[in-house]
């Protein structure tokens, strides 16, 4: 697997993402700050949405009045391909 995401970040919202499959972006910003038990400037998180999407990993789709993600076939991949990877050096 060559170079996937630097950032932990978004690695983790991919993660999230796959648990759930679709999000409003509220609901994911707060499942996130739960995780890391801690406040994220909204600025930075719909930036690291948007380099997700950009890169072709997340799709932003209508939800309402609501903007909701979910993984693209490509991010559900490299999401399992990074578990596997983990899960060979964990073990």
């Amino acid at each position: 697997m060559t170079k996937w995401l630097q950032s932990g970040r978004r690695r983790d919202l991919c993660v999230l993402l796959y648990d759930a499959e679709t999000l409003r972006g509220q609901s994911l910003k707060t499942r996130l700050e739960d995780h890391y038990n801690t406040h994220i400037d909204s600025k930075s998180f719909y930036a690291a949405l948007r380099s997700l999407e950009e890169k072709g990993f997340v799709e932003k789709r209508t939800d309402g009045i609501h903007e909701a993600y979910a993984l693209t076939d490509a991010g559900e991949r490299r999401v399992e391909d990074h578990f596997e990877w983990m899960r060979e050096k964990v073990v």
